[in-house]
């Protein structure tokens, strides 16, 4: 047995499973309950929509006429064009049903397509990031040697508050590059201009890039780009990932979806390359789709009524974010995000760590957050705070953090 040598020399453990085994590990002695506010899990139940949908395709599973089995590679027509009608039309974004591809999160294909790259093709990403676009390359060997703290190959853009947040183009040629606007984990956005800017880079350099999307139902003013495709050239550069997770409060449902242009191509061996088809190649042979009675649900979130239901619940998440950041800033402290994004990116005052001040918190308040460092280098003396707790538990969390500092 030869085991694969960059998953063995994986530095530490997934950020949010040390998390949750310093909550797990704390919990019995806590003089109270633990209020989470670190992972980016939705508390509200679904809406009605969803669920008679599921009700009503499960039933419908049950009769010899409403049977479905294996789904189609791609997804249910049904749900591809209701993402196209409700996601896409309204931005004046056109896509053809074969362009979009359901699965059952976006972690799983943020992750996966780099198998569309060569073994050592050279990867971006913002710094602070979502850890798994790092981890998932790093697993595949295309990150080099971690030394220090940092990858040897890995190209770095980092985000701070001295420069808005805003990346800067890559100094370096790279194959892929991550972007997530609405940004996890610093809650901030691109401008149409700042993702023009992206736009035109990778059309003079022929880069990829990797637009997570996850977040936008969270935007709250429409000059704001909720899709990249809404960039013009954009088709021809850039794969989008969005999810129902967190927009619909599927993460115990699971479903996504991936959009990959029929106009984005490559050249191999002076050949033209569809990445739709590769990507289709590897859908057929990789995995098996969602389940019916989920895409039934999926869909029904993109109904008018399901829309309603969804956006009440978003608005809900919001008011939590708004809250948490004048709160903060009342009590002196710096914060971003929270305005376009569930996410409320707290500079730690004082000389704390990340995960001095993560420790400092859960044991002092009983208040859960995700250390800034564990994003990367950049995130170091942040801690990131999430709006998906109920009301009530976001206000006592808040008055429990700012009895402790």
């Amino acid at each position: 047995m030869r085991l694969n040598p960059h998953l063995v020399a994986m530095p530490g453990d997934y950020l949010f499973a040390e998390v949750a085994r310093r909550v797990q590990a704390y919990a019995p002695s806590a003089p109270r309950p633990i209020i989470r506010l670190g992972i980016g899990d939705v508390t509200q139940p679904l809406a009605p929509a969803i669920t008679q949908a599921m009700v009503e395709a499960a039933q419908e599973m049950g009769t010899p006429e409403g049977f479905h089995g294996y789904p189609p590679d791609q997804g249910y027509p049904f749900l591809q064009q209701a993402i196209i009608d409700a996601d896409y039309a309204p931005l004046g974004v056109r896509l053809e049903l074969d362009e979009v591809f359901v699965t059952d999160g976006a972690k799983t294909d943020t992750s996966a397509l780099p198998e569309l790259l060569a073994a050592d093709a050279r990867i971006g990403v913002t710094d602070p990031v979502y850890p798994a676009y790092i981890d998932a390359n790093a697993m595949a060997g295309r990150l080099g040697r971690h030394e220090g703290g940092a990858w040897s190959a890995l190209t770095i853009l980092p985000c701070r508050a001295e420069n808005d947040f805003e990346p800067e183009l890559p100094a370096q040629p790279v194959d892929m590059l991550y972007l997530c606007y609405p940004n996890n984990p610093t809650g901030t956005v691109l401008t149409r201009e700042q993702l023009t800017r992206f736009v035109r880079y990778a059309q003079d350099t022929g880069t990829l890039i990797l637009f997570d999307a996850a977040y936008k139902a969270y935007i709250t003013d429409p000059a704001i780009p909720r899709s990249i495709y809404e960039i013009e050239g954009a088709d021809q550069v850039a794969v989008e990932c969005c999810s129902f997770s967190k927009s619909a409060g599927f993460t115990g449902t699971r479903c996504a979806y991936t959009i990959i242009p029929k106009a984005l191509k490559a050249r191999i061996d002076g050949q033209s390359v569809s990445l739709n088809a590769l990507w289709r190649r590897r859908v057929a042979c990789r995995q098996n789709g969602v389940s019916y009675p989920i895409q039934r649900a999926a869909a029904a979130a993109l109904s008018p009524q399901g829309q309603r239901q969804v956006a009440a619940q978003v608005q809900t998440y919001m008011d939590n974010a708004h809250h948490m950041v004048a709160t903060l800033q009342g009590a002196g402290l710096q914060v971003f995000g929270g305005v376009h994004a569930p996410y409320v990116w707290l500079r730690i005052p004082g000389q704390r760590s990340s995960w001095e001040f993560f420790d400092h918190l859960l044991h002092q308040a009983q208040v859960v957050g995700t250390p800034g460092s564990g994003f990367g280098q950049a995130g170091e003396g942040y801690l990131r705070l999430t709006a998906f707790n109920t009301a009530a538990n976001t206000r006592e969390a808040l008055e429990r953090v700012l009895a402790v500092l």
